[in-house]
């Protein structure tokens, strides 16, 4: 995600970025495919006079780097995040400071949930009713090029699944409005040499709306696929074949369109352009042009709704 937010800010017209990781092997990859300067000194990367950080860490440390960040006095940006005992801090923080802290809400960003979000204000399926969403990628995937075991989404606290629940969550409520109440059954049903949970199942309830969600990290291939029934007919998203379909009653019959697919870079299956556009955002936020449009209390509250499946899910197996 670093060297994809890398290419964000450089497709924006940004040239004077400076890139920190420990490990030198990433350090010259970015330098050479990118040309942008590098460090593995903590203590000289926040001497550097900034006016924004990009935080691209496990999501076990982005409120720490966020509190950092604070203190330094520069706005920042978080990837996708799960549960942190410092968050609470964290809003405290930027309430007292008014500086820009923008968590991850990437999803929004993407034609499919932007579509689906049309059609529910439009009412172009009438009033919607019911929805079945997967969303799965087969967990040593998601970094060929690494051993699944080496990062953090093989760890129980920041497990694949455990980030991507409210990854999802949080378009969906964009869509639907809030969550009213929900049931849990996680799992693991793979041989994956992990500790993690690699199914989750939900049953959601939103106003007048009831989904069901699939999150795993047992699809081969690769699969986001969204069905919505609404009182005139039914929409499906499919990412993979970038298409939207509508069926409604008015014409009896299925009209799909095709979704740009954008920019897909070597060993990437997601195109730049929605990452792109959540910077161009986070930008603007920091010129003081718009606001961001998901706040970590926000983030919070969908992170909460994930302790709240969880613990759901814990109180089925013991009974």
């Amino acid at each position: 995600m670093g060297k994809r937010r890398v290419r964000c800010l450089k497709h924006l017209g940004f040239d004077d970025v400076l890139g920190f990781d420990l490990r030198e092997d990433r350090r010259t990859e970015a330098a050479e495919r990118y040309g942008i300067a590098t460090t593995g000194d903590w203590t000289a990367a926040l001497a550097e006079r900034v006016d924004a950080w990009i935080i691209s860490t496990p999501p076990d440390s982005h409120s720490a780097y966020g509190l950092q960040a604070i203190g330094a006095g520069a706005a920042f940006f978080t990837e996708a995040n799960v549960d942190e005992p410092e968050t609470p801090e964290l809003i405290a923080r930027l309430e007292e400071t008014g500086i820009v802290g923008a968590p991850s809400c990437t999803m929004r960003y993407y034609a499919g949930p932007r579509e689906i979000k049309a059609a529910v204000t439009s009412g172009r399926i009438g009033k919607p009713l019911a929805f079945t969403y997967h969303s799965g990628q087969y967990l040593p995937d998601w970094h060929p090029w690494e051993n699944y075991t080496d990062f953090y989404v093989s760890k129980k606290q920041t497990g694949a699944c455990r980030e991507i629940v409210p990854f999802e969550l949080s378009w969906l409520i964009d869509a639907f409005g809030e969550v009213r109440d929900l049931r849990c059954l996680k799992g693991k049903v793979t041989e994956l040499q992990t500790d993690i949970d690699d199914v989750y199942q939900l049953l959601v309830s939103f106003d007048g709306v009831i989904g069901h969600m699939m999150v795993d990290v047992v699809a081969r291939p690769a699969v986001r696929l969204f069905r919505l029934l609404g009182s005139e007919g039914t929409l499906v998203w499919d990412h993979t074949a970038a298409t939207i379909a509508v069926w409604s009653t008015q014409a009896g019959t299925w009209e799909t369109t095709s979704l740009a697919q954008g920019t897909i870079e070597p060993g990437y299956i997601h195109g730049e352009e929605p990452y792109i556009a959540e910077i161009a955002d986070f930008v603007a936020a920091v010129r003081g042009e718009r606001p961001w449009p998901y706040s970590y209390a926000a983030d919070e509250h969908v992170l909460g709704l994930l302790l709240r499946a969880e613990r759901d899910a814990a109180e089925v197996l013991v009974s």
